[in-house]
C-alpha cells in the first residue's frame, strides 16, 4: 500500500512541477511517467534510510504523509532531470 501511495504521490508531483515550473513541463503524459518512477524511487529510498521517521512506512498517518510527501518530491526531482536530458539532447 505505501508503493502505491508513493506512486500516485509522485504521478501528482510531477505534474505539479511540470505545471509550477514552466521550463521543465513535458507534457501530462511524460510529466506523469517521470513523477511515478521518482515517487517509486522517493518513496522506497526514504523508507530504506529512515528520513526522520516519516517515511518509516506503516499505515499509521505519519507513515502516509511521509509516503506522499517523499513520492511528490521524488516525482518533481526526476521530472527535473528527464527535462534537463531531453534538452541537452534536443541541441
Amino acid at each position: 500500500m505505501e508503493l502505491l501511495i508513493s506512486l500516485l504521490a509522485g504521478a501528482f508531483g510531477g505534474n505539479a512541477a511540470g505545471k509550477l515550473v514552466g521550463k521543465i513541463d513535458q507534457g501530462v503524459l511524460i510529466n506523469s511517467i517521470a513523477g511515478i518512477l521518482g515517487g517509486g524511487l522517493g518513496g522506497q529510498l526514504l523508507s530504506m534510510i529512515g528520513a526522520g521517521g516519516l517515511a518509516g512506512g506503516g499505515m499509521d498517518i505519519a507513515g502516509i504523509i511521509g509516503q506522499i510527501a517523499s513520492g511528490g518530491v521524488g516525482g518533481g526531482v526526476v521530472l527535473a532531470l528527464v527535462s534537463v536530458i531531453r534538452n541537452a539532447l534536443s541541441k
